[in-house]
């Protein structure tokens, strides 16, 4: 099955609503003052990372894809529009009509980029790409950061699976989003079943301490889920007593006890405890997954600890500290009439207070060293230097209004083990610093 042809994962009329109304009332001035139609240049950078991180991850491009797609001003949506006068008549006629047919390059989900980066590039008239500001960077704000957080913790795990559990920690259809994400920057499953639902991601689960509660005894508790799954399951040992549980479990679902599950007390310590007890039982292969608010720094800690898999929630759906990559989406170029013959003009903000930007419609390129490792992150506005002609990280996503093809997530997330692959080795320190390489202008 397509997931990408399900839909969105709720009943909306549209994603046009989805936006500030600012986006309509600049629309509506444009409008009247006969710049609406000037072909512009827009760009989705961030100025810096969030502090401490080395590099950022580009997650939610699909999800992107998806709002463009569906940005429609429907009876419903302009009747809204309408009782409340947040535009004119003249607006309104004007939205009725709205369909993207602009360009849309970008860098490819699951790449990295760094301060500066142009991740996507939108063109059109003003008015078209001017309505896209806040979808856009909703998705990729939100998606980016959950996925940046993913990376760093998938690097900490050092090859051992990770289960996004962090559903109950956030918004229900945030929840969605975070977990496809998750899978980008390397997590392996999820506890939601609307994200397996949306996207084909894997999705786990057996029982939490309510089931284990429910019973007059934690064995009656084991021995109905083992019933009911099969040995192959996983029992969550630490309701009561661990080292007891871990008896019971072993005595019930025998040497083929698929997991025991630990989610409270030190974690290195039981993890060893009953690592040593599982094999003494002679269940050498029963695994040992370990959560309770687990974060990269938590993982990282548990390297030498006999745990085989990992599951998080809280910390990752709130981008572990950073739940925002404060990306911005800014006007670079504008012709200076509706004349599509007319040349691209850059144009810039110049403020104080690291609010600046860069003006000109740009190309990125990321030069490697002779071994293969990235070593800057190269943009321009003029002609892409030949020997960066191989290294260009923008490609076309929507010509004409029309989206160029979709990606399954499983190519997504192999994309962004390469793109991590090809940094310095220090990318995947946990400790803080700059971004691991320099972004240089030409």
């Amino acid at each position: 099955m397509n997931t990408a042809d399900l839909g969105l994962p709720v009943d909306v009329p549209s994603t046009a609503l989805f936006t500030d109304q600012y986006e309509l009332t600049m629309l509506q001035a444009a409008l009247k003052a006969g710049t609406a139609e000037r072909r512009s240049v827009f760009e989705v950078f961030t100025r810096r990372l969030p502090e401490g991180r080395r590099y950022g991850v580009v997650a939610g491009t699909g999800r992107v894809l998806d709002a463009v797609e569906n940005f429609r001003f429907d009876p419903g949506v302009l009747g809204f529009l309408r009782e409340r006068s947040i535009v004119n008549a003249e607006t309104l006629d004007w939205l009725a009509g709205y369909r993207f047919a602009g360009d849309v390059w970008g860098y490819q989900e699951g790449e990295v980029y760094f301060p500066g980066s142009p991740i996507l590039r939108v063109e059109g008239t003003f008015a078209e790409c001017v309505l896209l500001e806040t979808v856009i960077l909703s998705i990729l704000n939100h998606d980016s950061a959950i996925a940046a957080a993913a990376s760093r913790m998938s690097s900490a795990a050092q090859g051992r699976p990770l289960i996004e559990m962090g559903a109950r920690r956030t918004h229900e259809l945030a929840a969605v989003a975070a977990s496809r994400a998750a899978y980008v920057g390397g997590f392996t499953s999820t506890s939601d079943l609307a994200a397996g639902f949306r996207y084909g991601i894997p999705t786990v689960g057996t029982s939490a301490h309510a089931f284990t509660l429910l019973h007059d005894r934690e064995r009656d508790a084991f021995q109905a889920q083992v019933d009911s799954l099969g040995r192959n399951t996983t029992l969550l040992v630490d309701t009561y007593d661990v080292t007891e549980a871990v008896r019971t479990a072993v005595e019930i679902a025998g040497p083929e006890l698929g997991a025991v599950r630990i989610d409270s007390g030190d974690l290195l310590l039981v993890a060893h405890r009953v690592r040593q007890q599982l094999d003494e039982l002679g269940a050498t292969d029963t695994r040992i997954i370990v959560t309770s608010d687990l974060d990269e720094y938590a993982i990282a800690s548990l390297a030498a600890a006999p745990v085989d898999a990992y599951g998080v929630g809280t910390q990752l759906v709130t981008g572990s500290g950073h739940p925002t990559c404060s990306m911005v989406y800014k006007l670079v170029a504008r012709a200076e009439s509706a004349d599509p013959t007319d040349p691209l003009v850059p144009v810039a903000k110049k403020s104080s207070g690291g609010k600046t930007s860069v003006g000109g419609r740009k190309w990125a390129a990321r030069r490697l060293d002779e071994h293969g490792v990235a070593e800057a992150e190269v943009i321009g506005t003029g002609p892409v230097p030949d020997d960066l002609q191989e290294r260009q990280l923008l490609v076309p996503l929507v010509e004409g209004g029309r989206v160029l093809h979709r990606e399954p997530l499983d190519v997504v997330r192999e994309r962004h083990t390469t793109a991590r692959a090809k940094l310095p080795l220090s990318a995947t320190q946990l400790s803080r610093g700059e971004a691991v390489i320099p972004t240089e202008y030409v």
